[in-house]
């Protein structure tokens, strides 16, 4: 018993940690084991509380989507994601080459063609195509001048695009330090302030907000 509490102490500690892995092009993380990274970003645990099947569900994708899953680290979204749009692609974005390798490599092994990931590059990112929906897990927070990032997001987005934003909630037990983390209010009004609005909410996560913008 005594050796559980202490793996399941040590596995938290990663899993709050591991949140910051997942940086879209800022606060650069030292993040170079992938294979490592990987047991604690796609540990089965993590499903219980981020409930990665409803959250698909919601977003009510076409089987023709293109995706750009922003911070994608080592594929925990976009794998699932690229499964659930056969005749589109995903985009899994991450700062952190090696990330960026595991993910490219775990795609070619699974046999998943429409998963590409690609690199991000000083603050930003080209896309092979436009997306029509940009999904962004636990790394809003990261970015610096936010609102200025999504205007230039505009350029990569189709007409009626769709972003959606889940982040850690202040009072979650899980996520980054608490001064870390932003509201959803604040998330709102500086996407009010980039000119998007914000289309649905939803409230069944337990340590994180969920927000879709367009």
């Amino acid at each position: 018993m005594f050796h559980r509490i202490i793996l399941f102490i040590i596995s938290f500690g990663l899993l709050c940690w591991g949140a910051l892995a997942q940086t879209p092009h800022t606060h650069q993380h030292g993040f170079t084991n992938a294979e490592q990274w990987s047991r604690v970003f796609d540990d089965p645990g993590r499903d219980k509380w981020q409930k990665p099947h409803e959250v698909i569900q919601a977003l009510n994708l076409k089987s023709d989507s293109i995706i750009a899953d922003i911070g994608s680290g080592t594929g925990y979204f976009a794998i699932r994601l690229a499964h659930m749009v056969p005749q589109g692609a995903v985009y899994g974005v991450d700062s952190e080459p090696d990330m960026v390798k595991f993910l490219n490599d775990k795609a070619n092994k699974l046999n998943i063609p429409n998963l590409v990931s690609l690199k991000s590059e000083e603050g930003f990112f080209q896309l092979p195509k436009k997306v029509d929906l940009a999904l962004f897990v636990d790394v809003f927070h990261h970015i610096e001048n936010r609102t200025s990032y999504l205007k230039k997001l505009r350029s990569s987005l189709n007409l009626n695009s769709r972003i959606a934003i889940i982040d850690f909630k202040k009072d979650s037990p899980l996520g980054p330090p608490k001064e870390d983390r932003i509201s959803p209010d604040q998330v709102k009004s500086e996407f009010k302030n980039a000119g998007f609005t914000l289309v649905q909410e939803f409230n069944f996560l337990p340590n994180q907000y969920f927000l879709i913008f367009q």
